[in-house]
C-alpha cells in the first residue's frame, strides 16, 4: 500500500511538471514514453538539459548553478529535490524573474530536463537620490527631511554587462559628499568557472563629518566655505567557487583620508597622536556560505559569512578585525518561519582610534529599536530572533503594448514579531552609557517584498531604555 501511495505521488508529480511547463514553454515535446513505468526510487540518468528563455545569459552561466550534470545518475526522487535546488540557485543569482526546472521527457531510464528562465532587465541608467544618515528615520526625525543632507546625481547599474553575470557599476555623486565611484564585478574569469575578479574605485570629499561619539549619537562639524574631508581608495579581489554554496574572496586595497585641522583640535583622537592625514595597505579574506531558497528574503535555509581583516601595517593605523554572522530559517507552519540570526565581532588591539571604533548601528549590523543610536566599541555582538507569516502574495500587472507579453510586478506581505539581545565592549567609552551593557528591544511589524528584490520594512519596537516608535528601513539590490 505504501508503495501504491508513492506509485500515485508521482504520476501526480509528473502530470504538475508537464503542466506547468506547457503553460510556459510552447515547443517543448511531448513525452516520449510513459513515465508512470517509473518508481521514485528508480535510479535515472540524467540526459540532454535544454535551455529556454536565455536571450543574454550564457549557457555555461546557467548549467554552472545545477546540482547535477549531464550522465548523472540518481534515484527520482532525489533528483526531483535537485529541481528545487536548482531553481534556488538559479533564482539567487539575480539574473532571472522566474525559473522552471522539470523533466522534459524519458527514454527508458534517461530523464532529459528542461530549464526555462525569464531574464529581467539588466541595465539601469538611474537618478541618484540618498539621505547621507545611517536609516531613513534619523533623516526623517532627527535631521527633520534636511535636504542638505542628501547625496544626489547619476548612477549606472549594468548587470549581466557581457552575459557571464559580471556588474558593472558607475556613479557621480554631489550634494553632501561629492564622489565618483566606478566598479566591475565578474564571477567568472576561468574556463571551469571557479575564479571571480572585482575591481572598484572611489575618490571624493566632504564639507562636513562625524568627528566623534557623544551620548551614543554621531556628532558633526560642518564648514561652508572648505572641504573638511578628502578620501581615494581603490581595491581588487579575487574569489574561489569550487562547488555551489560556498566562496571564498581574497582582497587587497589601499586607501588614503585626510580631515581639516579643525577636527583633529576637536577630537585629537580621530586618527591617531593628532595625524590630520593617513594612508594604509588593507587585506581581507572572507567566506560565505549560503544554503537559502531566496537569499533576497529567505523563508527557509542556512546562511553563514566569516570575515578577517588586517589594516595597516603599523602606526598610525594597525588592526586585526573578525566577524562570523550566521543565519537559520526554519518553517515552522504553513506560510510561517522562525529567523534566528547570530552577529559576533572583534578587534585588535583594543584601544583604537575613532576612525576605528564603529561596531553597532552602521549598515545591517544594529539592533532593533535603537536606530537613533550607534555603539561604539572592540568586541561584542547580538542576537536577533524574528516569527513572520506571510499574509499576502499577488502581483499588480504592467499594461504592455501590444503584441508583448504582460509584465507582473511581484508584491509579498509578511507580519512578523521579533526580539534582540545585543552587547557592545568598549575599553574607553567616555560619556557613552550603551556599551558594557546588555541590550534588550522587540516589536512587531510587515515586510513588503516587491519588484527586483526590494525589501520596505515598517517596524515598531521597544528598546531597553524606555523608548518605542515606528521605524522605515529600505533593503535592495540598487
Amino acid at each position: 500500500m505504501r508503495l501504491e501511495k508513492k506509485y500515485h505521488l508521482f504520476i501526480v508529480s509528473s502530470f504538475l511538471w508537464c503542466h506547468v511547463l506547457t503553460a510556459q514553454i510552447t515547443h517543448i515535446d511531448s513525452v516520449n514514453s510513459n513515465p508512470q513505468n517509473v518508481l521514485p526510487s528508480a535510479v535515472v540518468k540524467v540526459g540532454e538539459i535544454d535551455i529556454v528563455g536565455n536571450k543574454k545569459t550564457k549557457k555555461y552561466i546557467i548549467l554552472r548553478e545545477l546540482p547535477f550534470k549531464k550522465g548523472d545518475s540518481y534515484t527520482l526522487d532525489v533528483l526531483v529535490e535537485k529541481f528545487e535546488v536548482a531553481k534556488n540557485q538559479l533564482m539567487n543569482s539575480t539574473l532571472f524573474n522566474s525559473v522552471v526546472v522539470a523533466a522534459k521527457n524519458f527514454e527508458a531510464n534517461t530523464i532529459n530536463i528542461t530549464v526555462a528562465v525569464k531574464e529581467r532587465w539588466y541595465l539601469f541608467p538611474l537618478p541618484y537620490f540618498k539621505p547621507v544618515d545611517r536609516n531613513l528615520n534619523q533623516w526623517l526625525v532627527e535631521q527633520k527631511a534636511n535636504l542638505n543632507r542628501v547625496e544626489y546625481g547619476a548612477k549606472l547599474n549594468y548587470y549581466n554587462v557581457s552575459g557571464v553575470n559580471d556588474k558593472l557599476r558607475f556613479r557621480w555623486v554631489n550634494g553632501y559628499t561629492k564622489q565618483l565611484a566606478l566598479s566591475y564585478d565578474r564571477l567568472y574569469i576561468d574556463k571551469k568557472l571557479k575564479w571571480g575578479a572585482k575591481v572598484s574605485f572611489n575618490a571624493g570629499k566632504n564639507k562636513e563629518i562625524n568627528y566623534a561619539t557623544i551620548q551614543d549619537k554621531q556628532a558633526f562639524f560642518k564648514e561652508d566655505e572648505s572641504f573638511v574631508r578628502r578620501f581615494v581608495n581603490g581595491f581588487a579581489e579575487v574569489s574561489y567557487r569550487r562547488a555551489i554554496k560556498t566562496r571564498h574572496t581574497f582582497g587587497f586595497g589601499f586607501s588614503k583620508e585626510t580631515v581639516s585641522d579643525t577636527i583633529i583640535k576637536k577630537n585629537p583622537s580621530f586618527f591617531t597622536n593628532g595625524r590630520k592625514s593617513i594612508s594604509f595597505p588593507e587585506l581581507s579574506y572572507s567566506m560565505t556560505y549560503f544554503d537559502l531558497n531566496y537569499i533576497p528574503y529567505p523563508t527557509k535555509g542556512y546562511a553563514l559569512k566569516l570575515f578577517l581583516r588586517k589594516r595597516g601595517l603599523n602606526s598610525p593605523i594597525n588592526i586585526w578585525e573578525v566577524s562570523a554572522q550566521g543565519n537559520a530559517i526554519w518553517p515552522v507552519a504553513k506560510k510561517t518561519f522562525f529567523d534566528l540570526q547570530i552577529y559576533g565581532g572583534l578587534k585588535a588591539p583594543f584601544r583604537q582610534p575613532y576612525y576605528n571604533q564603529r561596531f553597532l548601528g552602521y549598515g545591517e549590523i544594529y539592533l532593533q529599536g535603537y536606530e537613533y543610536f550607534v555603539i561604539d566599541g572592540a568586541a561584542g555582538g547580538f542576537l536577533k530572533a524574528t516569527i513572520a507569516r506571510e499574509m499576502f502574495n499577488f502581483n499588480i500587472k504592467v499594461p504592455a503594448k501590444k503584441g508583448k507579453e504582460k509584465q507582473k510586478i511581484p508584491i509579498r506581505i509578511f507580519g512578523k514579531v521579533y526580539g534582540n539581545t545585543g552587547y557592545v565592549y568598549n575599553p574607553e567609552p567616555g560619556n557613552n552609557f550603551l556599551s558594557n551593557k546588555m541590550l534588550y528591544s522587540g516589536g512587531f511589524g510587515i515586510d513588503i517584498v516587491t519588484f527586483y528584490d526590494v525589501t520596505f520594512k515598517l517596524e515598531y519596537s521597544f528598546n531597553a531604555i524606555g523608548q518605542n516608535g515606528l521605524f522605515l528601513h529600505r533593503k535592495s539590490i540598487f
